[in-house]
C-alpha cells in the first residue's frame, strides 16, 4: 500500500479564481430522470447537483465560473441565471456538437484565460473534511512542478462508484500511472482538479477526453493528486441518489 507523507496546507495558497464546470454531458445513466432535464439538475438532498457545485466554489473563494451547455441548454442557462448568486458566471455554448471533457476545455479556453484553473464535474457530490477540498488542492499546488493536481479519493470510500479506480501515486503524491485493464488501482478522480493552461496544447480536432492532457502531464511527471478528508458520492445512476441521501441523513 502507498503510504503517502502528510503535508500542511498552506493558508496562504491561492485559489484559482475562474472555474471550468462541466455540465455539458447527456446523462444517459440517469435516465428517466434525464428525459426533461439535463443531469447537473438533478436533485440530490432537496438541492440540483449543480447548485452543491456552486456551494463549494463560494466556500472556497472562486469567483467566476466557466460553464459549458449541451444537453438541454436552455434549461441550464435559465438556472444559471435564476439560481446562482454570487458568482460571475460564462456560458460556454456547445450545442452545436458536443465536444467531451478535453474539447469542452478546449473550445472555453479563451474564456478561462492565462492562470491556472480549476475543473469540477457538475455530476458527483463531495463533503469537505476538516479543511475545504479546493482550499487543500489551492495549497499543494506549485506551478514549478505541476501541470495537473487532481483531488482523489480512496477506492474503498469512493460511494456508490461503480469503477475499480484511476490512479496510482507515489508517496510525494506524484501520479505515476493509470490503472491498468483487469486491475485495480488504489484510488479514484473525483471530478475536481487544477490545471495549467499550458497542458491545453496540441489537440485534436472534435470531442477528446480530458485523458489526452492527463497522460502527457503523467510522462512528463507533472501530474500529482491530493486525497480527499472528506466525503464523495459518484452520482452516476438514479439508485445512487437514494444511496447518497440515506448516507448524508444518517450524518
Amino acid at each position: 500500500m502507498t503510504r503517502l507523507r502528510m503535508f500542511r496546507p498552506d493558508p496562504g495558497g491561492r485559489v484559482p479564481k475562474t472555474a471550468m464546470v462541466m455540465a455539458a454531458g447527456l446523462g444517459k445513466r440517469m435516465r428517466p430522470l434525464t428525459a426533461t432535464r439535463p443531469k447537473p439538475l438533478v436533485e440530490v438532498a432537496g438541492k440540483a447537483l449543480l447548485d452543491h457545485v456552486f456551494d463549494r466554489l463560494r466556500s472556497a473563494g472562486v469567483d467566476r465560473a466557466v460553464v459549458n451547455v449541451h444537453y438541454l441548454a436552455d434549461a441550464l442557462e435559465a438556472h444559471l441565471a435564476n439560481r446562482v448568486k454570487g458568482i460571475e458566471v460564462v456560458v460556454s455554448d456547445e450545442r452545436g456538437k458536443l465536444l467531451e471533457t478535453g474539447g469542452g476545455i478546449v473550445k472555453a479556453r479563451d474564456l478561462i484565460g492565462d492562470d491556472p484553473f480549476l475543473v469540477v464535474n457538475s455530476d458527483n457530490l463531495w463533503i469537505d473534511g476538516p479543511t475545504d477540498a479546493i482550499r487543500i488542492l489551492a495549497s499543494r499546488w506549485d506551478d514549478a512542478t505541476m501541470d495537473a493536481l487532481l483531488l482523489l479519493v480512496p477506492l474503498a470510500r469512493a460511494h456508490n462508484h461503480p469503477g475499480q479506480g484511476d490512479f496510482h501515486i507515489d508517496a510525494h503524491g506524484r501520479i505515476v500511472s493509470r490503472r491498468k485493464p483487469g486491475r485495480i488501482a488504489p484510488f479514484v478522480y473525483t471530478g475536481v482538479q487544477i490545471l495549467s493552461p499550458r497542458l491545453i496544447r496540441d489537440w485534436p480536432d472534435g470531442a477528446f477526453s480530458t485523458n489526452l492532457f492527463w497522460n502527457r502531464a503523467i510522462e512528463s511527471g507533472r501530474a500529482f493528486g491530493v486525497v480527499h478528508q472528506g466525503l464523495w458520492f459518484d452520482i452516476g445512476h438514479p439508485g445512487a441518489i437514494r444511496a447518497t441521501e440515506a448516507m448524508l441523513a444518517d450524518g
